[in-house]
């Protein structure tokens, strides 16, 4: 049966709705940042651009690296972004737009956030590259589908439990990137982390400006944190979102976070734009030759 036009809206030139791009603008190598300006901070690097379009907060350009094709897209900030940014990538590739029907064969996309992040242990310093394994979500999206087979409830309780977690905020959830992109872009330049995907930036990350925080030491709890090993790392506002919607649409998805602060030290770095493009030349570089 095809997907009711309410469900799958597409703009009048076939375009899905809200990133304005069709199947053809796109590569199956795709890589995300937040803010739309980075955009071209990683196609700079491009042998050449063949696609530009932008709506909203949604920025794209598709285009070759060293030969390879690889689409950049803007997501915004948060994992309801998130959920707009991946349906669509989703359909693009997986759904007929013009018969509105799901295709028989499906395809996965190789799906890369490259962010900005901020560490909660003084181990981990700025100016590192931290890998995210694992990601907890402290948002609601992931419960919103049908997802515990991706979850790892363990994981999360443990977490409820040792942060004596407020019963009124959402539900954490915890799930994996995708391993064949984890294992191939680690290096000893990077850190292997646990990430924390909070809601908000203030109040939800411990900061206070006028506005006193239900948990004080909520980010304490989480920096001592322990599950036979694994500790929560850093903060930010994607990475569990993109990691539980890749995996219940069957892409794989890894976030790449340049740590430009460490709440644990209350460091911040001298030049976060210049780890950033580092950051962006690193992952270039290693998803030249993914297979």
């Amino acid at each position: 049966m095809p997907i009711k036009a309410s469900e799958l809206i597409l703009n009048p030139d076939g375009s899905v709705y809200h990133l304005n791009l069709r199947p053809e603008n796109i590569a199956n190598t795709i890589i995300t940042v937040g803010d739309p300006d980075r955009v071209a901070s990683v196609t700079k690097h491009f042998d050449h651009i063949s696609f530009s379009t932008h709506k909203r907060e949604f920025h794209t350009q598709t285009g070759e690296y060293k030969g390879k094709p690889i689409t950049v897209i803007s997501t915004g900030i948060g994992t309801d972004n998130i959920d707009i940014v991946f349906n669509e990538l989703d359909a693009l590739v997986n759904i007929n737009l013009e018969k509105r029907e799901v295709k028989s064969e499906l395809t996965s996309l190789d799906i890369i956030r490259i962010g900005t992040s901020g560490s909660i242990q003084e181990h981990i310093p700025i100016n590192s590259f931290l890998v995210s394994e694992y990601a907890a979500g402290f948002d609601s999206l992931l419960h919103f589908y049908d997802s515990e087979h991706v979850q790892f409830f363990e994981i999360s309780n443990a977490l409820k439990r040792q942060t004596n977690w407020f019963e009124k905020k959402s539900d954490p959830y915890v799930v994996r990137s995708s391993k064949r992109l984890f294992d191939h872009i680690v290096s000893e330049q990077t850190v292997s982390g646990f990430t924390a995907t909070n809601v908000g930036f203030y109040g939800p990350q411990g900061r206070i400006l006028r506005l006193a925080i239900q948990d004080n030491d909520l980010n304490d709890k989480l920096a001592s944190f322990n599950f036979d090993g694994l500790t929560i790392t850093n903060l930010e506002m994607e990475t569990a979102g993109i990691y539980g919607i890749s995996n219940l649409l069957g892409h794989n998805a890894l976030s790449m976070n340049a740590i430009i602060a460490n709440r644990a030290t209350g460091e911040f770095s001298e030049n976060p734009k210049q780890i950033v493009d580092d950051l962006i030349v690193y992952t270039l570089h290693k998803i030249l030759d993914l297979d």
